[in-house]
């Protein structure tokens, strides 16, 4: 049992919190920020995660969680401290360091002893040699502070299960020892440990969120190619996901990838590279792929309704993916922004994100379940697909309306059975129910 500070109660820095807890750590939370103080001493969650708050609560009975503004009480007698805090892109996807420099100088002027410095936070590569160069300047009593990189690998939604039941833990750092005892707060995880150097470690989160970036922007290549020739991208990406070589995982057509981490770190990585006068046209592609879906589900609605001026378009949900409430990076943001251009009006439901999004899109009429947006709505548009979802009769649903259309950006539904519904369908490459299919040309 070890003594564990982490520094952030965002997202990432309250799952590493509960979930060492729950490994047996006392864990001490530093946070600014009084209202998240206040709910986590009561034991409520100030971000939407399943499981989340009944771990919590546990290890707050238990003993092994508190909740601090204070450094120097937070940072007493802790053999580590993980930097949790948020790194937002800039204007031109350069990472904002501010929070970690912040961190890391309080860190430096609190600590009452030698630590252990872990950067969770995803940072730009080179940036624990920048950590390294703070601790120094702000290093007062001269004691020692190892730098270690161990990068967070969490879904939204599936958060616990991933820092529970990871596919690897990677540490990265040039002092042996304090690699070797960051790696021993995990040695209750089966699962495979990746050592190697600082700059490999920032770098593997980068490439690995690119990578999962890139396979659903080629997926969304693909199916417009379906929609042209009548292929069904369902299909072909079950087909391709059995590949040994390639997995099924990311390769869902639709509007394209959003959250906290994906966009924020295909921009990242293109300003490291531009910065060193690098070319990566393969990661441009893949941003200018996912920031044209959205467009497509415009020019789909306007195909079937002609004009979009005074229409009412409803939105089945919001938030950027199913089990989370996060909207940061939502394509719904983006999808409401372009109908609002278009003059449509929005009505919309989501099982748990309409607080978040009502601060975002105080302009949408938003209802208490998804018969209530079909209510006199022209159109519906599927962005979240949310398992409730699965479950709604269409039938119902198609009988309120006053335009039967459904664009189904994420290929939920199956297009025969909201046909039959009495919906006109339009999925994101998958043969049009409502189109005639191109003439092929092979000569």
């Amino acid at each position: 049992m070890k003594n564990i500070s982490v520094i952030g109660a965002g997202y990432v820095g309250i799952v590493t919190a509960a979930c060492f807890a729950e490994l047996g750590h006392n864990v001490n939370l530093i946070e600014i920020a009084p209202t998240k103080i206040n709910a986590l001493e009561h034991g409520i969650m100030p971000i939407s995660e399943p499981g989340l708050q009944e771990l919590w609560q546990r290890n707050q009975a238990r003993g092994r969680l508190r909740v601090t503004n204070s450094y120097i009480q937070g940072l007493l007698g802790t053999d580590f401290a993980f930097i949790a805090v948020g790194t937002p892109s800039t204007r031109n996807g350069k990472p904002n360091l501010k929070w970690v420099r912040s961190s890391v100088k309080s860190i430096a002027e609190a600590a009452s002893g030698p630590l252990i410095l872990v950067i969770k936070s995803t940072v730009p590569v080179g940036a624990a040699d920048l950590i390294a160069d703070i601790l120094i300047r702000y290093n007062r009593n001269g004691h020692n502070f190892p730098v270690v990189s161990n990068p967070e690998f969490l879904r939204e939604g599936l958060a616990i299960l991933d820092f529970m039941n990871p596919d690897r833990i990677v540490v990265g750092g040039s002092d042996e020892n304090a690699v070797n005892a960051v790696s021993a707060l995990y040695e209750n995880i089966d699962s495979p440990l990746i050592i190697c150097d600082n700059r490999t470690a920032e770098m593997s989160k980068y490439a690995s969120n690119v990578f999962l970036a890139t396979r659903v922007s080629f997926i969304n290549e693909i199916a417009l190619l379906c929609e042209e020739f009548g292929a069904d991208v369902k299909k072909v990406a079950q087909i391709v996901g059995k590949e040994r070589r390639c997995g099924d995982g990311y390769i869902s057509a639709g509007l394209g990838w959003g959250g906290s981490c994906l966009p924020k770190d295909v921009r990242g990585l293109i300003h490291m590279a531009e910065s060193h006068q690098l070319r990566t046209p393969l990661i441009h592609a893949v941003q200018w792929i996912n920031q044209r879906q959205p467009r497509l589900v415009i020019e789909k609605l306007q195909r079937l309704l002609g004009s979009l001026e005074g229409k009412t378009i409803g939105i089945l949900g919001l938030s950027f993916k199913p089990g989370s409430d996060d909207m940061r990076e939502a394509r719904s943001v983006v999808v409401v922004s372009l109908l609002d251009d278009h003059g449509c009006q929005v009505k919309a439901y989501d099982p748990v994100a309409m607080e978040q999004a009502a601060k975002l899109m105080p302009n949408v009429l938003y209802c208490n379940d998804a018969y209530e947006v079909a209510k006199d709505s022209d159109a519906l548009i599927l962005i979240t697909e949310w398992d409730e979802f699965k479950k709604l009769d269409m039938k119902k649903l198609s009988s309120l309306m006053s335009q039967s259309i459904l664009v189904d950006s994420r290929n939920l539904f199956d297009p025969q059975e909201v046909t039959q519904a009495g919906f006109l369908y339009e999925g994101i490459g998958r043969p049009g129910v409502n189109r005639e299919r191109t003439e092929v040309n092979i000569i």
